[in-house]
């Protein structure tokens, strides 16, 4: 093992325990031979030991229900936007169609037309809901929203 990654790969498994007695008589020769190195299996301790000693601190618990307030509004909203996208499209889906239902009526018009209408105005109809609801969601998350362009 002559290269600076594999060495560190190496150290890498010694600090995780995953070496064998061969491999860490290998690292000792590497460390006792560069200094290097050596130094960075020093600090790769160190930040072992600190890292190990972590843990983490436990919030207030106003903090818990100021969470738990949090999520029960944000799946409210979800489940009412989810509601609301679904109840527009089929209400202005069904307004379109009969707006179109007097021109199916005109039976000088081919079908093949007809259709292409009824399409154009549904997707319009999905588009113009898919836009609006983006920018209400960007208009009340937008973080660079107080940056003048």
């Amino acid at each position: 093992m002559t290269t600076r990654d594999d060495s560190r790969r190496l150290m890498m498994a010694a600090l995780d325990g995953e070496i064998n007695p061969d491999q860490r008589r290998q690292l000792d020769r590497l460390l006792a031979d560069n200094p290097d190195l050596r130094d960075e299996w020093e600090r790769m301790g160190r930040v072992k030991e600190v890292t190990s000693s972590m843990a983490y601190r436990e919030p207030p618990e106003e903090i818990w229900q100021e969470y738990w307030v949090s999520v029960y509004n944000r799946c409210e909203r979800g489940v009412g936007w989810l509601l609301m996208t679904l109840s527009t499209v089929i209400l202005l889906s069904w307004s379109a169609w009969q707006v179109i239902a007097a021109m199916f009526a005109d039976s000088a018009m081919p079908l093949f037309l007809k259709l292409a209408v009824l399409g154009v105005a549904v997707g319009a109809i999905i588009l113009l809901v898919s836009v609006a609801r983006e920018k209400w969601f960007v208009r009340r998350k937008d973080p660079y929203r107080e940056v003048i362009r």
